[in-house]
C-alpha cells in the first residue's frame, strides 16, 4: 500500500472540504493510504511537498487549494508560481497531482470542487496515482 500526502492551502473551507473529499475517495478507491496537512497559502504548497518528500514517508502528493481572481496582479503570481513550483518538483521525479483551482469567481470554484460535478480534487489524486504507477513501473 502506497501513502499519499494531501497538501492543502485552506482559505475557502467549504471548497477545500469538497476537493479533499474527492482526493481521499480516489486514493482510497485503489487501496492506498493518505494524510492531510495544511499550509498558509498556495505559494507554500510546493515548499511543503519538497520538505515532505525529503522524509521518504510518502509515495505521492496531491496539491489542493483555491485561488480566485481579485482586483490585483496577485492572482497571476500565486497561480503561476504555485504551478511552476509543483511542475519543477514533478520534473525531479515526484508523483504530484495539482488540484489548485485557479478561477474567476466562487461559482466556478464550486462546480470544479464538487465531487458530484467536476471533481478536480479526485482528478488531482488520480493524476498523482498515475504518476506513482509510472514511477513504480520504470523504477
Amino acid at each position: 500500500m502506497a501513502k499519499f500526502l494531501i497538501v492543502e492551502a485552506r482559505f475557502y473551507d467549504h471548497l477545500n472540504d469538497q476537493l479533499i473529499a474527492g482526493a481521499r475517495a480516489a486514493i482510497e478507491a485503489v487501496g492506498h493510504g493518505h494524510e492531510t496537512i495544511t499550509v498558509p497559502g498556495a505559494l507554500e504548497i510546493p515548499g511543503a511537498v519538497a520538505l515532505a518528500a525529503e522524509t521518504g514517508r510518502y509515495d505521492g502528493f496531491v496539491a489542493i487549494g483555491v485561488v480566485i481572481r481579485g482586483e490585483t496582479y496577485h492572482f497571476e503570481i500565486v497561480a503561476g508560481e504555485s504551478a511552476r513550483g509543483l511542475m519543477a518538483l514533478s520534473m525531479d521525479g515526484l508523483a504530484i497531482g495539482n488540484g489548485i483551482l485557479t478561477v474567476e469567481n466562487e461559482a466556478q470554484a464550486q462546480v470544479r470542487a464538487d465531487p458530484a460535478q467536476k471533481d478536480k480534487g479526485g482528478e488531482a489524486a488520480k493524476a498523482a496515482l498515475a504518476m506513482f504507477d509510472l514511477k513504480t513501473r520504470w523504477g
